[in-house]
């Protein structure tokens, strides 16, 4: 988690997640990349195209790049290495170009959810990103003062296909030192009986060296829900799922799990693509 990107479109909730940000990049000596998609009137993007230095253009480039600096000197960034980017594009392209341009390791968002407000971070935006994100995503719902994870809960079906994703959810949970809770959420249309459960996340976790860890398995009439309710019963500080951009492959993963729990979780969501 050497490099952050940050998209922000200077809410509340993007600024929640520079924040947290900050205290990822200062306990691994880590750097931030600051990303504003600017947004112009519609009638200027076929201006885009033809050229960036129009007067209105650089109107709203030169408001938007004070707006960063102005972000880069606040206190909780001191000791940072910090740069900004303003681009011209969609807000769910442009992140997923940035971030691969970059090369980051992590991308942290601000989201309220699903509340029927078109801000740039909420809903379909958020939802995107943390689908088709080739790098994990962490989504941040409410400030967080003393971003801390002891009790990191990752929920799975634990088949192949999650191994590969997994080890980089083990990296994740052994730099913040937390206790990983491996969660079977088991469903009336996809019950297995415990035994067979523990024996699949027993051969799973076999293959990797987490530190701290437990195998949970939680009844529930969804899966969703039972990841939302198993996450409040053991007061958990983060919620971590692999999710991937087709749909087709896995019973678990249909149905856009990943991107409901972005909509809907009050707890901090980080995922994982497959």
């Amino acid at each position: 988690m050497k490099k952050i990107l940050i998209p922000t479109d200077f809410s509340k909730h993007a600024e929640y997640a520079l924040k947290v940000a900050a205290q990822i990049a200062k306990k691994n000596d880590g750097e931030i990349i600051l990303l504003h998609m600017l947004e112009l009137p519609h009638q200027a993007g076929d201006a885009i195209g033809a050229g960036k230095d129009i007067p209105e253009i650089m109107f709203f480039k030169n408001a938007a790049i004070k707006k960063l600096e102005d972000l880069m000197d606040e206190d909780y960034l001191d000791g940072i290495k910090v740069s900004e980017v303003v681009q011209f594009e969609l807000a769910f392209d442009g992140i997923l170009k940035i971030s691969q341009k970059n090369n980051v390791d992590l991308v942290v968002m601000g989201s309220h959810g699903a509340s029927g407000y078109k801000e740039m971070f909420i809903g379909s935006n958020a939802e995107k990103v943390v689908r088709n994100s080739e790098v994990p995503v962490l989504i941040i719902k409410k400030e967080q003062e003393n971003f801390e994870v002891n009790d990191f809960v990752f929920a799975s079906d634990f088949s192949d296909e999650v191994k590969k994703p997994f080890e980089k959810v083990v990296e994740f949970a052994n730099k913040f030192d937390s206790t990983l809770h491996l969660a079977m959420i088991n469903t009336p249309n996809d019950f297995k009986s415990t035994s067979t459960s523990e024996e699949i996340m027993n051969n799973f976790i076999s293959n990797f060296k987490v530190n701290k860890h437990q195998t949970h398995i939680y009844n529930e009439t969804n899966v969703e829900k039972g990841i939302l309710n198993f996450s409040n019963s053991i007061n958990a500080d983060l919620i971590g799922m692999c999710t991937h951009g087709r749909k087709g492959l896995s019973h678990f993963f249909n149905g856009s799990i990943s991107e409901d729990l972005v909509n809907h979780a009050t707890r901090p969501v980080v995922t994982f693509k497959i």
